[in-house]
């Protein structure tokens, strides 16, 4: 059993002023791995008054300074990646491959892109409009609090704690207590490369305890939230009482429109994609559309592809897909298929229980429905796990106004051979990212959505924008010292 009680609180690990003990179950087995703490209100209040004491002096640290100190963080991290990768794999099912492949790298790529963005960003410039001394200074927005999801760990930890290192904020990390290992591992790293103490803090805890202080706390400047849009609103909410900046990236029910002309691979790249991490991904394309011309035999293939799909355990290696992570989000999966056959959806691939050979672990079966409509339940909620939708669509004002018509609004996906279709679907599709036949939006492209699926940006410039706030200075002479 691996025990991890201590936060990192101004530079060291210190023992919980009001700590409790929580297990971390590993979802393949349903046993606990190990044991953490999850703070009270004395262990986020000293937190926060770490990174309160350290603001000043982070804040007035130049930029290069800051830039060299994550250069050592990259270093710390690609000295460590494969212990990152196991960590992942142990707390929350990522199969080992995977986790190695896509979780753990996840962190290598932002940081990279964080400090290619940062040396090119203007913390302060000249407005330009021919005034004298007119300038603009981009300064950091204080103490924020960084709330990070179980699903992509790192992803998110990396995304969040390095674009507020850049800007010059101080930072108290809480991680979801159902993947902490990963983040606890990530601390070390911070101590390796030597931040000024108070600078970076991690307070292990949960929503209701941690996370509701936090958000609460009339010292902390910011909120940065990923997670369901059900606690963006809680969060919200709570932080309107201190007017603090929230920055929200929520869930998602993300539309593939397969138009007939679509690549020979475009039903097979949607359903691994929906499948990928099995369906824990709030960018998953779970709703797949596919022009009527092409619809029956697009459900033929989804369905193929999916029982192709293997289930197993994390710790092997192999392409197979892991089990969700916990017993709350297993049982809210079976439910909702369950929905979806009681609602009339046709069932083409898995099903309610656990895959064949497998009695004990949260696995999910990958699970295709056709003849889905769009006002299902499983058409309009979140589902987070490997269950996809097939919808048939006639023409492209049907198709767009169908992948439009959700409370979400993250990302969403088309398939078409027909640039100039390509270029319309994409611009009135209404989400923060479109992808069109799979391509990638780009290393440092900013990740976020709009609607319920909240309203900030992470990655690039874009990332480190989060964390800033815009002084506007007249009279202003740079070079005066």
């Amino acid at each position: 059993m691996i025990e991890k009680r201590q936060f990192y609180i101004n530079g060291a690990w210190v023992d919980p002023v009001d700590g409790k003990d929580h297990n971390v179950i590993n979802p393949a087995t349903e046993e606990a791995c190990a044991v953490i703490s999850l703070g009270g209100q004395g262990d986020t209040d000293a937190a926060v008054a770490a990174a309160k004491a350290a603001f000043p002096a982070w804040m007035a640290t130049p930029p290069a300074e800051r830039i060299a100190m994550i250069e050592k963080l990259q270093a710390a991290y690609n000295a460590r990646e494969e212990e990152m990768a196991l960590a992942i794999s142990l707390e929350m099912g990522a199969p080992i491959d995977m986790s190695r492949q896509q979780q753990a790298p996840c962190g290598t790529g932002h940081i990279a892109n964080f400090l290619n963005a940062a040396k090119t960003y203007e913390f302060e410039k000249p407005l330009g409009d021919g005034t004298d001394g007119a300038y603009i200074r981009n300064e950091p927005i204080g103490v924020t609090a960084l709330i990070t999801p179980w699903n992509w760990p790192m992803n998110q930890v990396t995304l969040k704690v390095v674009a507020a290192l850049v800007a010059g904020c101080t930072m108290v990390l809480k991680p979801s207590e159902e993947s902490p290992l990963s983040a606890l591992l990530f601390a070390e790293m911070i101590d390796a490369a030597g931040l000024p103490k108070g600078v970076f803090n991690l307070v292990n805890g949960d929503g209701v305890g941690v996370g509701s202080q936090l958000t609460a706390h009339k010292d902390v400047d910011m909120i940065s939230f990923t997670g369901s849009s059900r606690a963006g609103q809680l969060i919200s909410k709570s932080a309107a009482d201190t007017l603090k900046r929230v920055s929200l990236e929520l869930g998602g029910k993300g539309a593939n429109l397969v138009f007939a002309d679509a690549d020979d691979k475009a039903v097979k790249r949607g359903v691994l994609h929906c499948m990928n991490n099995s369906g824990q991904s709030c960018n998953a394309p779970t709703r797949m559309f596919v022009q009527r011309e092409r619809y029956d035999q697009a459900v033929e293939e989804a369905a193929a592809v999916a029982s192709s799909i293997e289930v197993g355990n994390p710790a092997e290696e192999g392409r197979h897909i892991g089990p969700v992570v916990n017993e709350a989000q297993f049982n809210k999966i079976q439910d909702l298929i369950q929905k979806g056959i009681d609602e009339g959806a046709r069932l083409v691939a898995g099903g309610t229980g656990r895959p064949d050979g497998l009695n004990r672990g949260f696995y999910v079966k990958p699970t295709v429905f056709a003849d889905v409509s769009n006002d299902m339940t499983i058409a309009r909620e979140e589902i987070f796990g490997p269950v996809l939708s097939i919808i048939p669509f006639d023409g492209e004002e049907d198709g767009i106004a169908m992948a439009n018509d959700t409370p979400y609004g993250l990302t969403d996906y088309l398939q078409t051979q027909d640039q100039a279709r390509a270029n319309r679907v994409g611009a009135a599709l209404r989400a923060g990212m479109v992808e069109i036949n799979g391509q990638s939006r780009g290393a440092g492209a900013p990740f976020g959505g709009m609607k319920q699926s909240g309203n900030g940006r992470e990655g690039g410039h874009w990332g480190i924008e989060d964390f800033i706030e815009v002084k506007s200075i007249s009279g202003y002479r740079p070079d005066a010292g």
